[in-house]
């Protein structure tokens, strides 16, 4: 900032008036102008440029190619053993389900009903049989938990309303809807105990659901393979016999919630009995890696502000405008800010894979969340590095500019959109299983839109009462024909239309090329007292265009505005104007 004081310094003088502008007296000193000049130049260069103008090597390029190649590898890493633990659980979720659940067989809906009584009594006998002789019915490693010495046991807990007396028949009912819990405790075979189930009575007309916990205790050895310490695991499983509705179907349901974490005595035979230490140390160098990242982008970050409130003054005070809010953001450079936020999760994320290596935690969902979204913001941000090349910038311009104008139709667009599932979740609901959910509606409106499963929405609605049969016709042919024909059609012409502003306005700029530097000489020869202003706007161009005249002249690739270039031209005007 020491260039601004000169700067301000000289603009303290007198003040005349040329044309509709006003100057300060003695202009400023042609050093001081052509410094701040070339700090606007060089500011606003890609790291190419600015290797070619003053030999500085790009170290944030290099050191952002490294990061992502890094970051990479570690997400892959991580990803496989994400993999293997939620491979793990899941088939322990199966194995629940059939080794507890009688005549239960594989549906990618996950459903199991019971529809007598007779049927839920052989169910739960069944799961008790079942869990007292574990140990000589399952193919894996699943044993008791044992708790000071003594196995857990199963508990069957019976949920009921206080008092139920309903006669359909009579049309008469009397109900105490307050609920309440009985429970009873089994214990294995193998356990020792005496305590075993002899009677186990329900009274349906009051009964609500029938839930059975039991815990169970494994461990996972196929991350021996992968030269990983194998983790220990608690499931705690919960099967749920749900007849809440009192329709006389009652629905079963198996939950699991798992806990992992470091096995109390492990050998492995050629292990050293000590982590892997390798990716403990690759995991800090990622650290080191991004924490360095940040420095440097939030520095230039903060470079770039300064620059911005500098220019501020300096245009206000020569130039005697206020420099627009959009022309300020110019200053903050958005890649930059992309670059910090990835830096920062890839950090976090980090940090809590080394705990899950070194079995202080298991919080694989966070952590995979954390290194997934790092990730992706780091490849998104190699779009800045491919907008070096003419050929590629486009779309980048495209995507900025079409920006905009996108948001605000989807704004226009969810109104409607959201007016559609709010009236098919309410009328379709009841009877069609896609609508049965506002998430679910949400879901297949988008599937409708992307052309997926048409067929099929409509064939499930044919057999319904006639009215709703004939409003869903009328639901589904006015949302598809809108959003289809329309929606899409104006959504794809907004890009389309920027797209070829865009490049219209590259054309113009490669017919104006020799333009350019005949622009420059006018002001360096103005010999004439006209006013500023004038010329500017005698010369001035479309912001497109002076988007590109800009990326030509090696200032700057498509990221600043024309009050910039008109600033760059001032200095340069200031220079020869004596």
């Amino acid at each position: 900032m020491e260039e601004s004081e000169p700067l301000l310094a000289a603009a303290a003088q007198p003040r005349r008036v040329i044309g509709h502008a006003a100057w300060s007296g003695p202009f400023p000193e042609s050093t001081v102008v052509e410094d701040f000049r070339r700090r606007l130049k060089y500011y606003f260069m890609n790291p190419c440029q600015k290797y070619r103008a003053r030999g500085r090597k790009p170290w944030k390029l290099m050191l952002q190619i490294l990061k992502i190649a890094i970051i990479t590898v570690q997400l892959v890493s991580f990803g496989l053993s994400n993999e293997m633990m939620v491979t793990f659980k899941e088939e322990n979720l199966m194995t629940f389900r059939h080794l507890f659940l009688k005549g239960y067989k594989d549906n990618w809906q996950g459903s199991h009903a019971i529809y007598s009584q007779a049927d839920l009594y052989d169910h739960i006998y069944y799961l008790i049989s079942r869990y007292s002789h574990l140990q000589n019915l399952t193919v894996g490693n699943l044993a008791y938990e044992r708790v000071g010495g003594t196995f857990t046991p199963l508990t069957v807990c019976k949920v009921l309303y206080r008092k139920s007396n309903v006669d359909p028949g009579n049309d008469t009912f009397d109900i105490d809807p307050h609920v309440e819990k009985d429970c009873v405790s089994i214990y294995s075979a193998s356990s020792g105990n005496n305590k075993t189930h002899t009677n186990f009575y329900l009274d349906f007309k009051r009964l609500l659901s029938v839930n059975v916990y039991l815990t169970l205790k494994t461990v996972n050895l196929q991350t021996v393979r992968h030269h990983e310490l194998p983790d220990c695991y608690d499931f705690h499983i919960t099967i749920i016999f749900d007849n809440r509705a009192h329709s006389g179907k009652i629905k079963v349901d198996v939950k699991n919630q798992v806990r992992i974490y470091e096995c109390r005595d492990w050998n492995v035979e050629g292990n050293s009995g000590k982590i892997d230490y390798l990716l403990v140390l690759f995991d800090t160098v990622v650290i080191v890696a991004c924490f360095t990242s940040l420095i440097l982008c939030s520095r230039s970050v903060i470079k770039g502000i300064q620059l911005q409130f500098e220019f501020s003054r300096f245009y206000h005070t020569f130039y005697n405008k206020v420099v627009s809010l959009s022309d300020r953001l110019e200053f903050v450079n958005g890649w930059y800010i992309l670059i910090i936020a990835s830096d920062v999760l890839t950090m976090a994320g980090s940090l809590m894979k080394i705990g899950i290596q070194t079995k202080f935690q298991s919080n694989y969902d966070i952590c995979s969340i954390l290194l997934g979204t790092a990730t992706m913001l780091s490849w998104v941000g190699v779009i800045r590095y491919l907008g070096f090349f003419k050929k590629y910038n486009i779309l980048i311009l495209t995507l900025r500019a079409a920006f905009p104008n996108v948001i605000r139709f989807c704004c226009c667009v969810a109104m409607i959109y959201l007016g559609y599932c709010f009236c098919g979740w309410i009328v379709l609901g009841p009877y069609h299983d896609k609508f049965r959910t506002l998430g679910k509606v949400t879901e297949c409106l988008f599937s409708l839109i992307n052309g997926d499963d048409m067929y099929a929405t409509f064939l499930k609605t044919r057999d319904n009462c006639y009215m709703v049969w004939l409003f869903s016709r009328l639901y589904l042919y006015s949302f598809i024909s809108l959003f289809i024909y329309m929606v899409l059609s104006l959504f794809i012409a907004l890009i389309t239309d920027t797209y070829e502003t865009i490049k219209v306005s590259m054309f113009i700029t490669r017919k104006t090329r020799n333009l350019c530097p005949s622009f420059t000489s006018s002001w360096q020869n103005a010999e004439t007292s006209r006013s500023l202003e004038n010329t500017r706007r005698t010369w001035s161009l479309p912001p497109a265009v002076c988007l590109h005249v800009a990326a030509m002249d090696d200032v700057v690739t498509g990221r600043h505005t024309c009050a910039i270039i008109n600033i760059i031209f001032f200095l340069n005007h200031q220079l020869f104007w004596r």
